[in-house]
């Protein structure tokens, strides 16, 4: 018979490296402008900007896909449409012109307070609207209905000449918050961190909850919970909007970080980019998500500095990390999952 006591100890021993290991980089990340300054590399703060904007992305896309087993080729789609609003209203802010011709009253504005907003719920309603419909079918149907949707989004954005077409649309600055000055990439990284902070904070609440639960069950047995009573579709179409809301605002703030959006934004390939995020990282946790938003900007960042094939080094990466670390980054380091 096995002894519990060394396993017991190993829990423990996990959980410590676990804490410890959060202690850390909570430290390095409220530190990391200065450490910057420290070593004369400013230009790394846009990165880690960068890093944590797609680590909301790919967190949002963890809460349907990890937890709710709902494979989406289309969350891109959310990104885009937060962005886009951000950038119309801001458009029309330059203008002075309405953004309906025949509703005058509905001005641009480059006020975050706003255009943040907007940008959640018109992503939300997005999710709503397409989650209705694509969460009525399984498997490869699901994927490959959110991809059809989010291709539609892609060149519904790309045929508006007004706002740019295919050559995207330019800000001239960064939205406006009443408090904080957006134009300084501290500030503007500080918020992004608090942000993505009160995201997974609130991500793990919802895990941990009876809603979470009920969101998990349904990926390993939809069936079961439904003769047990539970209307899984309004918790998987509830989840699903949250997602496309978390995003877009992602969205919106990836074009305040750049003040550029284009179609790029929303293409299928981006919708990739963040599930191999997802995977990476360790789908079905809290922090891998945002692990592997570091992992994968990282690797391309250094590695498109010596060669412009980096991703013939990129992909043989990913597959040993897939073959080999099947809970992902977050599992090779701390070898269970985290509120799943």
């Amino acid at each position: 018979m096995t002894d519990p006591v060394p396993l017991k100890h190993t829990g423990i021993l996990a959980k410590c490296r676990r804490n410890v290991a959060t202690i850390l980089v909570f430290g390095l990340l409220l530190t990391l402008p200065w450490l910057l300054d420290l070593i004369d590399q400013q230009y790394l703060l846009s990165l880690a900007t960068r890093v944590l904007i797609y680590g909301l992305a790919a967190s949002s896309l963890n809460l349907i896909l990890g937890y709710g087993g709902m494979v989406s080729l289309g969350h891109a789609a959310f990104t885009g449409i937060g962005g886009y609003t951000v950038a119309i209203l801001a458009f029309h802010s330059y203008e002075k012109t309405p953004i309906l011709g025949w509703l005058p009253w509905l001005q641009g504005t480059e006020n975050g307070l706003v255009a943040w907003p907007l940008a959640m719920a018109l992503a939300a309603l997005f999710g709503l609207i397409t989650g209705a419909i694509s969460l009525r079918t399984k498997g490869m149907h699901f994927i490959m209905i959110t991809l059809a949707f989010a291709q539609m989004v892609y060149f519904f954005f790309t045929s508006l000449d007004t706002y740019g077409g295919s050559d995207g649309l330019a800000l001239y600055g960064r939205n406006q918050l009443p408090v904080l000055d957006l134009g300084s990439d501290r500030n503007f990284y500080f918020l992004c961190l608090g942000i993505l902070l009160t995201f997974l904070y609130l991500t793990y609440r919802l895990v941990h909850a009876r809603f979470g639960r009920v969101l998990i069950g349904s990926r390993e047995n939809e069936q079961r919970l439904q003769v047990l009573g539970y209307a899984t579709f309004g918790y998987r179409l509830f989840s699903y909007c949250l997602a496309g809301a978390a995003a877009g605002l992602a969205g919106a703030l990836l074009v305040n970080q750049g003040e550029f959006v284009s179609p790029g934004l929303i293409h299928w390939t981006r919708s990739g980019e963040i599930m191999v995020m997802v995977l990476l990282g360790g789908m079905g946790t809290l922090t891998g998500p945002v692990l592997g938003a570091a992992a994968l900007l990282l690797l391309e960042e250094y590695l498109a500095m010596y060669t412009e094939h980096w991703m013939v080094i990129l992909g043989p990466f990913l597959i040993l990390v897939v073959l080999f670390a099947r809970g992902g980054l977050h599992g090779l380091l701390f070898g269970q999952k985290e509120g799943s």
